[in-house]
């Protein structure tokens, strides 16, 4: 059994949010043991705190939203991804804002902090769940899940999407000691006939070049283009040229990233898995329902 872990020190990071654009500060900070992942929102008159446990996910578009009452955070799977990862169980992490900030929109930043305060081991023993047997679950949007037995965690994934830009990609993480190297760098990532449409909703008002992988696979005119720069305040670029507008980090980085994003929402079950979880055309949604299916089917 592994014991239960905390960071030694208190760390902050600091970015603007995603979707509210607001400038926001996370402060991460070692908790006792059976804390579990606690996220208060200081920013508001009671500080409220809660777990990140499934039971909470009340919104998962283009990211995993948390809420109780007033009590909200988006944008939380990139966090618990690097926490869980890394194998810190117990965090209490003060935000002053409803969001996580993206910071590079990869869990790197996460990572790299964790790394340079360290973990300290607890005397309670972590809540483990070893898979006895192979468990499918198919999503409410026909997204696939298989959990079978396994010696450590493990998780692979294989994503879908039409187009020639975006193939078929799958990506796996057969040890969580080499997440650091194989998944933390990998970007979320968007499409740019996604970006008016999202920019409508209310949503990615924090988006731009830095902060996720953009894909152009769809041609547009180049006024739509330049109204679309100009909206998130970005240089201007040639709407003749389909492709990545950034260099990749990895050939299979949009599948890394979903692997990255699998890992946290799973991680909202608030115990280790220790078993291989295999996804088919992941997402939040899917995840985090199938995240409240572990947990009220295996876990009580």
């Amino acid at each position: 059994m592994m014991k239960q872990t905390t960071i030694k020190e208190p760390f902050t990071l600091s970015s603007k949010g995603l979707h509210t654009g607001l400038h926001i500060t996370a402060t991460f900070r070692p908790a006792p043991v059976n804390t579990g992942i606690e996220l208060c929102r200081i920013d508001l008159p009671e500080k409220p705190c809660y777990q990140a446990l499934a039971q909470y996910v009340g919104g998962t578009e283009r990211g995993t939203v948390l809420e109780n009452g007033d009590w909200k955070i988006s944008t939380v799977e990139h966090a618990l991804s690097a926490l869980c990862a890394m194998g810190v169980t117990n965090c209490h992490i003060d935000l002053d804002a409803p969001e996580m900030p993206i910071l590079d929109g990869s869990a790197q930043l996460f990572v790299e902090a964790i790394r340079r305060v360290g973990i300290a081991e607890q005397e309670a023993e972590a809540r483990e769940w070893h898979v006895s047997e192979v468990i499918e679950y198919t999503a409410k949007n026909g997204s696939t899940y298989r959990i079978e037995p396994a010696d450590e965690p493990q998780a692979e994934v294989e994503i879908c999407f039409p187009g020639e830009l975006l193939h078929d990609q799958t990506a796996t993480l057969e040890h969580y000691a080499d997440y650091p190297q194989e998944l933390a760098y990998a970007r979320t990532f968007c499409f740019v006939r996604e970006i008016q449409p999202l920019l409508q909703m209310g949503l990615i008002k924090g988006g731009d070049l830095q902060n996720a992988l953009v894909i152009y696979e769809q041609p547009i005119s180049q006024e739509k283009m330049d109204a679309m720069t100009d909206l998130l305040c970005q240089p201007r670029l040639d709407a003749s040229h389909l492709g990545y507008l950034q260099p990749l980090h990895f050939d299979n980085e949009p599948a890394r990233h979903k692997l990255l994003d699998l890992i946290g929402d799973l991680s909202l079950t608030g115990v280790r898995i220790v078993g291989k979880v295999s996804a088919l055309r992941p997402g939040h949604a899917a995840n985090t329902e199938f995240a409240k299916y572990i947990s009220e089917h295996y876990l009580r």
